[in-house]
């Protein structure tokens, strides 16, 4: 059997067979490369090599590290609660360029996993926060960090789903995370704190946890974590209000469901003495489905109102209680710790 060389059917005249020469390294670089190229570029110098001394039990400190990016050029930069938290509230940050500079921590809130940091430095190059709102299933994103301490680290994938929840605990205290971001993009311990951005370079979010491989998940940059973000460096500290109930999701029965246009509510469970809940009346058993007209379907809904706006200020809550449905006022406390 006779073998053709398949560049021979091609013919001499045919331009795939003419010798040329080897391509440029732009040249050779694919549509994608050269997106992550870029945002590596532009974005490696404003990501921080984080180093902590933490306390653990028995009172020992351990070494820890994580990563951080930076927002302001005069010296603040955001990272995970977590990173920071049982430190001294100061530590050390690297930069690509060399430089290491002393940070301390201005605020951190446990139930967002956000802390914003100040370092002693005035001339840092500041990222641009993006927007995680627009953000698309599938769309490229890349991450910067300091994994198992090598720095500037960069890995990239894609966002694999959107609208996730993520648990968080600050002492008794139990919130989620709303809009969590998962992405395939490899993320390792040290991760933590650093930048999630989409193509063009802009933070979209902050690297907070591994669910397995595959499975990473960021913090959003969108509206809600701005407004923490800004109490943080101007206060310290992110205020929430207090209604003091523990509850959980259930079904209306069918009837309310068609008078109410929705088909779940919060069931309030246990009412903590002496709480805002208790003197308002409310008792276990109660079922919540709006407050101040707005629906309530899940424990989530009911975080998302409790924030310092609502502290002081009388709410109109309307529930269902052996069947009927009835409204009274509640007066939210702040949150302690």
């Amino acid at each position: 059997m006779a073998i053709t060389a398949i560049d021979a059917i091609l013919g001499p005249e045919q331009p795939s067979s003419q010798t040329d020469a080897a391509p440029s390294d732009d040249e050779a670089l694919d549509a994608y490369s050269r997106a992550v190229t870029l945002v590596a570029e532009r974005l490696a110098p404003s990501v921080g090599n984080l180093r902590v001394s933490r306390r653990v039990r028995g009172g020992r400190l351990l070494d820890g590290g994580g990563s951080s990016v930076v927002i302001t050029s005069d010296g603040f930069m955001l990272t995970s609660a977590h990173v920071v938290a049982r430190t001294d509230s100061s530590g050390r940050a690297s930069f690509v360029d060399g430089r290491e500079v002393e940070f301390e921590v201005v605020g951190a809130d446990a139930l967002s996993d956000l802390a914003v940091l100040r370092a002693d430095a005035r001339d840092l190059i500041a990222a641009e926060l993006g927007d995680a709102e627009r953000l698309r299933v599938g769309q490229l994103v890349v991450a910067i960090g300091n994994p198992h301490g090598f720095a500037g680290s960069v890995t990239a994938g894609v966002v694999s789903a959107l609208g996730r929840s993520l648990p968080t605990r600050s002492g008794a205290n139990v919130r989620f995370v709303d809009n969590v971001i998962q992405t395939d993009a490899a993320l390792n311990p040290g991760n933590s704190g650093g930048a999630l951005a989409d193509g063009r370079g802009r933070v979209v979010g902050i690297n907070t946890a591994v669910a397995g491989v595959g499975l990473g998940l960021a913090v959003p940059i969108n509206t809600a974590t701005r407004r923490i973000v800004a109490a943080l460096m101007t206060e310290g500290r992110f205020r929430r209000a207090y209604v003091g109930i523990a509850g959980g999701p259930r079904p209306l029965p069918p009837r309310l469901a068609r008078e109410l246009a929705q088909k779940d509510g919060v069931e309030v469970v246990q009412v903590v003495e002496g709480s805002p809940a208790e003197h308002a009346g409310l008792r276990a058993e109660d079922l919540i489905v709006a407050i101040d007209g707005a629906p309530i379907k899940g424990v989530d809904e009911l975080h998302r109102l409790m924030i310092s706006d609502a502290i002081g200020r009388r709410l109109r809550v309307t529930l269902i209680r052996e069947g009927r449905r009835r409204e009274i006022e509640l007066v939210p406390t702040e949150l302690d710790g």
